[in-house]
């Protein structure tokens, strides 16, 4: 498929004068070229048009793709990064951008250029109150549900209705022993499972301020025992289960009624035509104190060092803008655009399910993804931790205070 987008139509985001602004010299007709790197060869097709349409509005201006797999790509990121030779612009996701504005990597970005775009994402991506990348996609967590199981049950399928108390419900009635069938999956995932589970209890991964952990807050400590509940009740399988078998995989199998997923998993479902019309979608259940969904996506950060700084942010800028985002959504693979009005078509690539109404429903509850400078270090002591109260031999609240404890001592070196 072609994209032609007039010079109009591209919202004056991406529209440069040949090395007008630029640190870096131009060729000697005037023409540069700038690097983009992405992690994901499954957003190679889209990335591709994005980049042809940029490219339309700047013949001036060539940018160069780069695809380095996500277990290479931190580490190369980091290597040229340390050299002064980072991409000029990247992916970058919420965990690290702190990390990467701090030692001055990545160069802040015009703030008025991520109008429109979901606020809980935005907020990932500011750093001591500047803006450092702009998001592209998000990612939502959503519950899939398999509806043969639940007709053979004669349960009802979940609805954006739905509360704790009836994936409880509902996961007994699925639940098959004789069958080794279990009534919904309950892996140990932040993004996607206990994270969204202890904001809905009323508590917090991180305070306010990002200085304190919240995982000592007795609702908090609800929202984890939501998990390590269902396995005790036996309507989960048990802890090891998820360390041998990917959960993605396991849901598919057909023996497992629901699962806490993301709505990027539609591409992966869909390919697969011996689950494609037994699956379905759902909003995540309300908690017991309020409604919530954690929000995370993929941002595009401009290097520090780039030799053409100005075209690099016009097209960090471009991918964000409404043009490239309905290329993005047209193009039907795991990415679900950011800006709110160009999804339809990626909605219309799995038309069976009911992905638009878990976006609408799901959208005006989002939370950003709690991080912070250290992100990586306080989540290992969080996993290690966990992973005793997900295999039953100790306690939550011990495990939750232990986490808060080791956590507090992290942030307060930060």
């Amino acid at each position: 498929m072609r994209f032609r987008l007039p010079l109009a139509g591209l919202l004056g985001l991406a529209v440069l004068a040949a090395g007008c602004g630029s640190s870096g010299e131009p060729a000697a007709d005037g023409k540069v070229t700038i690097s983009y790197a992405i992690w994901d060869k499954n957003d190679q097709p889209s990335a591709e048009k994005i980049i042809a349409a940029f490219q339309q509005a700047n013949p001036a201006v060539t940018v160069k793709l780069e695809i380095t797999p996500w277990d290479q790509y931190w580490t190369k990121l980091q290597t040229a990064a340390s050299g002064g030779a980072a991409p000029d612009v990247f992916w970058m996701n919420s965990l690290n951008v702190g990390m990467y504005a701090e030692g001055g990597i990545i160069a802040p970005l015009d703030e008025s250029k991520a109008e429109g775009l979901p606020e809980a994402v935005v907020d990932g991506y500011r750093h001591d109150g500047k803006l450092y990348a702009l998001p592209h996609n998000v990612s939502i967590p959503a519950l899939w549900y398999d509806k043969k199981i639940f007709d053979a049950a004669g349960v009802k399928y979940p609805t954006a209705d739905w509360t704790w108390d009836d994936v409880k419900a509902a996961a007994e009635k699925l639940t098959d022993p004789a069958k080794k069938q279990f009534g919904i999956l309950a892996p140990m995932w932040d993004q996607g499972g206990f994270y969204n589970t202890m904001i809905q209890a009323g508590g917090h991964v991180l305070s306010p301020d990002r200085k304190k952990s919240g995982f000592d807050d007795p609702a908090s400590i609800q929202g984890l025992e939501f998990w390590t509940g269902l396995i005790k009740d036996r309507v989960a399988p048990v802890a090891q289960v998820y360390t041998d078998t990917d959960p993605i995989q396991l849901f598919q199998s057909g023996k497992y009624g629901m699962y806490y997923g993301g709505v990027w998993f539609a591409s992966t479902y869909w390919a697969n035509p011996e689950i494609r019309e037994r699956i379905d979608v759902a909003p995540l259940p309300k908690g017991p104190a309020r409604e919530a969904v954690i929000l995370l996506g993929l941002a595009n950060a401009v290097s520090a060092k780039s030799e053409h700084p100005q075209e690099s942010a016009a097209f960090a800028e471009f991918v964000s803008s409404e043009p490239a985002q309905k290329i993005l959504s047209a193009s039907g693979g795991g990415a679900l655009s950011a800006r709110p009005g160009t999804q339809d078509g990626w909605f219309e690539a799995f038309p069976s399910w009911h992905l638009k109404e878990t976006y609408d429903a799901s959208m005006p509850h989002g939370v950003p993804y709690p991080a912070t400078l250290n992100t990586a270090q306080w989540q290992d002591v969080q996993n290690k931790l966990l992973a005793e109260a997900w295999a039953g031999r100790r306690p939550v609240a011990d495990v939750a205070k232990e986490i808060a404890a080791q956590m507090n001592e992290i942030l307060a070196k930060e």
